[in-house]
């Protein structure tokens, strides 16, 4: 089966580099720094590999075709964090912490924490 327009959630990783090569189809990758800034924007096709560096946020949405790729990592116990979801590091966070950090009510920073989906 294949998906076309299939989303994969943003999401980082904490303690290595991914190294991306896409092995059939093409899809549209973004990679944002810390700071929220795009460093990467654009489309990858089959055979076209991608360094994705430790702590930049990453999302990747399939095209009108699917898109196959395997990622290899620089560490052998590499750890990925969910930026939305049940497993999110917003999810994870105590509702305090997220209402100081964001300069919310403690009202706001519980529905942040839990209106993310899954």
């Amino acid at each position: 089966m294949q998906l076309r327009n299939a989303l994969h959630a943003p999401h980082w990783n904490i303690n290595a580099h991914s190294i991306m090569y896409v092995t059939a189809g093409r899809g549209r990758v973004q990679i944002v720094n810390n700071l929220g800034r795009n460093v990467f924007g654009g489309e990858l096709r089959r055979g076209q590999v991608l360094v994705v560096p430790q702590n930049f946020a990453v999302v990747k949405r399939a095209q009108s075709e699917s898109f196959e790729w395997v990622s290899f990592k620089t560490n052998n116990n590499a750890m990925v964090n969910q930026i939305v979801g049940k497993a999110s590091a917003l999810r994870g966070m105590p509702v305090d912490v997220l209402a100081n950090t964001y300069r919310l009510s403690r009202e706001e920073a519980t529905r942040l924490k839990y209106n993310r989906g899954d």
